[in-house]
């Protein structure tokens, strides 16, 4: 799961977004006034013609609401946003912002012209101002049609591809202001020093002293404490949203709602903090850094419950939130990273910049780049350093996953297929910390794929649309584009059925049988000669060992030794195990490192040497593959892959 402040949305005559500081609108920049005003005009009101003489009255939309001047804009010219009531955050010039201001419902556009005239500077005359509504306004949603009541606009919202999907409220505005307000007092700057300091020493110490890995192996060897760690992780991700909300309530804004949806192809968390543009850039900052300075007193909190406790799992969580909080500030996506780069930028929307930038790249192409043409020369080198890094890796990443695609596949279903039976027999054995772990990871496989799948249709779409636009009207350059569309499938698909591209990974043990929870021990421990060096007391077993996690290995039947039935009667001595003395006599009674008389037990599927040795899921191609313990190791041999 990820988290994420949202921005409702900017659009700018065409359309942007909303923050997901964990969820933002868009913004919609509309340029000032046309050089020429067209003096026709109709109105709905009755379906009849409206003259002049009988000025219309305008009205704003329902729950439409007025930000403010954004505050530390990189742009050259000053911009104005306003926020509509399905929540689609506008950016106007100065001129629609002083129009959209007027409007009250009662004036006409004879006083809303006279009024406009005075607070812009200039003459503004009731056909101006109709001009505005009508061609500006209305069609942004902002306004309603004249003779219209007010109502929820039905004005196309911005429909970004990397962009928060199925919002589901959690906490609505007045437990979030609430909330908020008691938290807020964590944001000052004694406190922020403070806290900057304990986790300076908490990190020397957990990674130079005590050491960051060791409690991770230790809870991977049991489900109930990996229930516990997934618990953690929610609630940090909880603490996270009210980290971006208390800033903003600190900073002077209003923080909205906190919810969840989706993000790319992972189920995310968001904070509606649009209010935050009316306020300062160093608000802005504030609150977009809240989330992983929240993460931060989380995992001091996690340390201090270690400290009291000794319970590993807490040092666990330590662990893995410092690469959540490092997942946040990669600009890549709209995470954290992002909306501060924005926000240090004052951009609101970079995404919505690429193709100016690129664009003003070209030779002869400055006039079409005039996107680019209205920041601010420091916010210009902001953005177009980060399109030059970001747009190629993107790029890269997305060549590199297709390349990979029948390997991916390949081992995504295997490893569902594994986690799903494996998940169903933890339950039908009666292990339902280890099923719940199964059920746990059988969703986190689920929603890498089924969101792969929804992210690659929608891009093809795009992607669709887009080449049928450019070649609208040109028949020759479509059929030379579709060529090479086609040529480009062909040649993927012979790799990929030539097998060119990289095969799926080999099968092999998990990492720990946790992790392919609910089957049932084929091999008990091998016979160890009391007194042996290598041995163990009687009555105990050998600690689990880790293996490999980054395939799956197909079920096998290993013969188990039971130290209570004798050998069969043979004529020969049956071999012996390597690196286990062989028996003197093939004659019947207890084995060598069993006393006699001892009750015979059964292998437990708690931590020992016997361990299941079906299949079970693999992470992503991309982890690295450690080697497996010899079977005489009774401790993990090195750190397990986070």
């Amino acid at each position: 799961m990820t988290a994420s402040e949202e921005h409702s949305g900017f659009r700018t005559l065409d359309v942007q977004v909303p923050h997901p500081w964990d969820g933002f609108p868009q913004e919609a920049a509309v340029n000032g006034m046309p050089e020429s005003f067209t003096h026709s005009m109709h109105t709905k009101a009755a379906g009849a013609f409206m003259p002049w003489s009988a000025a219309p009255v305008p009205r704003l939309s329902h729950g439409l609401q007025t930000l403010g001047e954004y505050q530390g804009s990189g742009f050259t010219e000053r911009k104005y946003i306003v926020r509509r009531g399905d929540g689609q955050v506008i950016q106007l010039s100065r001129l629609l912002y002083v129009v959209v201001s007027s409007i009250d419902g009662v004036r006409d556009a004879e006083a809303i012209s006279h009024r406009v005239s005075g607070r812009y500077g200039a003459e503004v005359t009731t056909e101006n101002v109709v001009h505005l509504v009508e061609r500006k306004l209305t069609p942004l949603g902002i306004t309603v049609p004249f003779g219209d009541l007010p109502e929820e606009p039905s004005a196309p919202r911005s429909d970004l591809l990397l962009a928060l999907r199925g919002h589901k409220v959690i906490f609505h505005e007045a437990q979030v202001a609430r909330i908020a307000a008691a938290l807020s007092w964590l944001h000052r700057p004694l406190v922020v020093a403070l806290t900057l300091a304990g986790t300076a020493a908490m990190d020397i110490w957990l990674f130079g002293v005590h050491g960051a890995i060791t409690p991770v192996l230790q809870v991977l060897e049991q489900p109930l404490w990996m229930l516990i760690l997934f618990a953690l992780t929610v609630a940090s991700l909880v603490f996270h949203e009210f980290g971006h909300a208390s800033a903003c309530r600190y900073s002077g804004g209003v923080p909205g709602k906190i919810g969840c949806g989706i993000f790319l192809i992972w189920p995310s968390m968001y904070t509606d903090v649009t209010d935050v543009y009316r306020i300062g850039k160093t608000g802005r900052l504030r609150t977009g850094l809240g989330g992983v300075y929240f993460n931060i007193i989380f995992m001091l909190a996690l340390t201090a419950g270690y400290l009291l406790t000794g319970q590993s799992f807490f040092l666990a969580a330590v662990y893995l939130t410092h690469f959540e909080v490092l997942e946040q500030l990669v600009p890549a996506v709209r995470l954290d990273g992002y909306y501060i780069l924005g926000d240090l930028a004052g951009v609101p929307d970079l995404y919505g910049k690429v193709k100016p930038i690129l664009l003003s790249m070209l030779p002869g192409r400055r006039r079409a780049a005039a996107g680019a043409a209205d920041l601010k020369r420091s916010a210009r080198i902001i953005v177009t350093v980060w399109v030059l890094t970001m747009v190629p890796l993107l790029l890269a990443e997305a060549a590199y996953a297709l390349w990979n695609l029948p390997r991916l596949l390949a081992t995504a279903l295997r490893s569902l297929s594994a986690q799903c039976l494996g998940t169903y027999s933890a339950f039908t054995a009666g292990q339902w910390a280890a099923g719940l772990v199964g059920v746990i990871g059988t969703l986190m496989l689920l929603c890498p794929m089924a969101g792969g799948a929804y992210l690659a249709g929608r891009l093809a779409a795009r992607l669709y649309r887009a080449a049928m636009r450019a070649t609208e009207g040109k028949p020759a350059k479509r059929l030379v584009l579709a060529a090479a569309v086609a040529a480009g499938c062909a040649i993927l698909g012979t790799a990929w059925v030539q097998g060119l591209a990289p095969k799926p990974l080999p099968e092999s043990a998990p990492v720990t049988p946790v992790l392919q929870p609910g089957v049932p021990t084929t091999r008990a421990p091998h016979p160890t000669p009391t007194g042996s060096p290598a041995g163990h007391p009687a009555g105990t077993t050998p600690e689990k060992r880790v293996t490999r996690r980054n395939s799956t290995s197909s079920p096998r039947t290993v013969p188990s030794h039971s130290a209570a039935a004798p050998p069969a009667p043979s004529a020969t001595a049956p071999a012996p195990h390597s690196g286990t003395p062989a028996a003197s006599t093939a004659e019947a009674g207890p084995t060598p490192s069993t006393p006699a008389g001892s009750t015979p037990t059964t292998p437990s599927p708690r931590p020992s040497e016997s361990r299941t040795t079906s299949a079970s899921p693999s992470p992503p191609p991309s982890e690295s593959v450690t080697a497996s313990p010899s079977p005489s190791a009774t401790a993990p041999s090195g750190p397990s892959p986070s």
